[in-house]
């Protein structure tokens, strides 16, 4: 993967990315399940301890409150929108939401919110006062974006006068709680002339960064592969990332022994024939529709979560965390319902925070850094390996999908010493040397 070679579509692509973001981890935040209270109170309690854990930018789910027509469960979705410049009372008022972002600021955090821009919930105001923002069938009526979401109706932007309204909502927000972006659902079914004329005007504001809920490498939004649009440039104007789906499900389909390890170098291939290495991508290995849809990463991956999790810090990209992961939270969250999250006192924080810290630190992961660069690591077809370095700085990264301990011999060019970022021991390796993985392991080192 040649990161350093120059795209022949790089020009392309002109968003600019704030320094900020260079090596930032993004955490995604169920505020509904989040703690006992479910409010913006209770959770501004956790900030600290999420920006020592090396998270950069927080996303909360949506806000705003939910319909109660054709509402989904006791609560709803909270994609189901009913007023866009309202604030949920279950979870405070604006003032909580300001008094939220003024701390995660003090903190040197980001806060992004989760913008449903394609469809609202069907008592919200917009469908009395604008039915003609709405689409329709060929009797008449209202029609859901994707068939099983029933509790919500989708616009159409031909209409001048919703990109208008619309933009002025975005607007909104950004003045009044000074927010720093946000999440836009199901992004690639929006026009993308309308992100393009947003960002324009959002930034006029304050420079945001944006995150897209879609993967031109992947069917998203509910859509099959005849469906899907692969093009809809939205990393060229008005997003400064989107979702990594394909090496998401490729991940899940590897553990299921459906796809081999090896085939994460053909997804690399295809997302820089796709994309310059300046562009962002989101990696995971849990979000909110995965946990509550798909399931836990430990029902999906196994005894592969760990190191899948190492291979989503570490690979080219932005990590993403979601509420629970370091509580080792093992249950698929209700979605329209209260279900807290049983913390457990943390038991992955330390693991995660060696990793994000590492992240956050070190000059050969930072995202879309062209000067940096990716290599694999010759091995069996049980282990993925890779070194990333700049300059003279490198970490190395093994993984092994068995329950085999394996030995990965390494070439000449990583001799040296190095720390292992997990138990802080020194290794010096000489020129044939290698490193031990446990089964169903992982090792990660710092060039010393």
């Amino acid at each position: 993967m040649p990161d350093s070679a120059v795209h022949p579509h790089a020009h392309l692509f002109q968003v600019r990315h704030p320094e900020w973001a260079a090596q930032a981890t993004i955490y995604e935040v169920n505020l509904r399940n989040y703690t006992p209270e479910g409010t913006f109170r209770a959770f501004e309690a956790h900030l600290p301890r999420l920006a020592a854990m090396g998270i950069s930018i927080v996303w909360l789910m949506p806000i705003h409150p939910i319909g109660e027509v054709e509402r989904k469960g006791s609560l709803g979705s909270q994609y189901a929108v009913r007023d866009y410049f309202g604030v949920n009372p279950e979870f405070g008022t604006l003032d909580d939401l300001r008094h939220l972002v003024q701390t995660a600021h003090e903190l040197g955090l980001r806060v992004l919110l989760d913008w449903v821009a394609n469809h609202t919930s069907w008592d919200n105001q917009l469908v009395t006062e604008h039915p003609d923002w709405y689409q329709h069938d060929a009797q008449g009526n209202l029609v859901p974006p994707v068939a099983d979401w029933t509790d919500v109706v989708a616009f159409d932007y031909t209409h001048p006068e919703l990109r208008r309204y619309m933009t002025d909502a975005l607007l909104y927000w950004v003045r009044e709680a000074d927010i720093d972006g946000y999440r836009c659902d199901v992004a690639g079914l929006v026009p993308t002339d309308f992100w393009d004329e947003a960002r324009v005007e959002l930034d006029a504001v304050k420079p945001l960064f944006m995150l897209a809920e879609w993967d031109e490498l992947y069917p998203s939004g509910g859509l099959s592969w005849e469906e899907f649009n692969g093009d809809t440039k939205l990393l060229e104007k008005a997003f400064n990332m989107s979702f990594g789906l394909r090496l998401h499900y490729l991940l899940d389909h590897i553990a299921e022994g459906k796809q081999p390890l090896q085939a994460i170098d053909e997804y690399l291939a295809a997302e820089r024939a796709k994309y310059p290495p300046s562009v962002y991508l989101m990696h995971f290995t849990s979000n909110h529709d995965v946990n509550s849809w798909d399931g836990t990463e430990y029902e999906r991956l196994g005894l592969l979560a760990l190191p899948f999790a190492v291979l989503t810090v570490l690979l080219p990209g932005m990590p993403l965390l979601y509420s629970g992961q370091e509580a080792a939270l093992n249950r698929r969250l209700a979605f329209f319902d209260k279900d807290t999250i049983d913390w457990q006192d943390f038991p992955l924080q330390d693991f995660y925070t060696r990793l994000l810290q590492l992240k956050l630190r070190h000059p050969a992961l930072r995202n879309g850094d062209t000067a940096s660069h990716f290599q694999r690591l010759p091995s069996s077809d049980d282990l993925y390996g890779f070194w990333r370095h700049k300059e003279e700085e490198a970490v190395l990264c093994v993984i092994n999908r068995t329950a085999t301990p394996q030995f990965l011999s390494l070439p000449t060019e990583v001799a040296g010493t190095w720390t292992d970022i997990f138990n802080d021991a020194t290794l010096t390796l000489a020129t044939g040397e290698g490193v031990f993985v446990l089964g169903h392991g992982w090792r990660v080192l710092e060039k010393a």
